[in-house]
């Protein structure tokens, strides 16, 4: 008698695991770059009501961060990249599966609070007696402000390099910094809390931004819906609604 009911628990047991399974929806994760923070999540309501049962996880970082983790293997179906660069290192490593296809470009452009208490007017400006903030040079945000501090010759250092773009924005709409260099579409987020000053030559040296189905991508064909989104006519709407330059 005991071992028959302790067959009717198992079996009850293995049913309701059964159910549970059953019964759990789709899920996508979404890694993408933190600049894309507002695009991503307005398409992620987007796709959501066109695949009924479909949850998306955004994950979202600098590009480096995600790239190591899509190297290490961490649960991720597409990838989106604030620069070719760290793409395309994703691929060498094996990340990716596939080709991947460009969907925005963005430019950097320097920024202070809307009071602009260090009176900065230029990135000429920048001097040892400005706090002005950057991102890590790995991160696509960093390696851009780098380039474009050393083509404006200038020598300042900044006062801290931040993780990524989110950050550095964050610093400088707070008042912790006197200048920042972010995304255009960043600046544009902030709206009247911070000013926009021009770089000089950073229209000619925009960020390429890239998307791709990873190595171990879940479900091929939902993560495949994701990437079309991106490309096609409500994604690169969105895009160019939140300052991208899109295709």
């Amino acid at each position: 008698m005991r071992r028959f009911a302790a067959v009717l628990l198992l079996a009850s047991s293995l049913a309701g695991c059964t159910n549970v399974t059953a019964t759990k929806p789709n899920e996508l994760t979404v890694l993408a770059a933190s600049s894309l923070t507002g695009v991503f999540t307005e398409l992620q309501s987007q796709f959501e009501a066109t695949h009924p049962g479909v949850k998306v996880k955004l994950v979202l970082d600098s590009s480096a961060t995600l790239s190591q983790m899509v190297e290490q293997g961490a649960p991720g179906d597409v990838l989106a990249t604030a620069d070719q660069r760290t793409m395309d290192h994703t691929r060498i490593a094996g990340g990716i599966m596939g080709h991947a296809d460009q969907f925005a470009t963005n430019t950097m452009v320097l920024i202070v609070p809307a009071n602009n208490p260090a009176n900065i007017k230029s990135l000429g400006g920048l001097s040892a007696k400005t706090d002005f903030v950057v991102c890590v040079p790995t991160a696509p945000c960093g390696a851009a402000a780098a380039a474009l501090l050393t083509t404006n010759h200038v020598s300042a250092q900044p006062a801290s390099e931040e993780t990524d773009v989110k950050a550095v924005l964050n610093k400088v709409v707070t008042g912790e910094a006197d200048a920042g260099l972010v995304f255009t579409t960043d600046a544009l987020s902030a709206g009247d809390k911070v000013r926009q000053i021009a770089i000089p030559g950073a229209s000619q040296a925009p960020n390429t931004y890239w998307i791709a189905q990873t190595k171990q991508a879940e479900v091929s064909s939902l993560a495949q819906d994701w990437i079309d989104l991106v490309l096609g006519p409500n994604g690169q709407a969105v895009l160019a609604r939140a300052g991208f330059a899109t295709q």
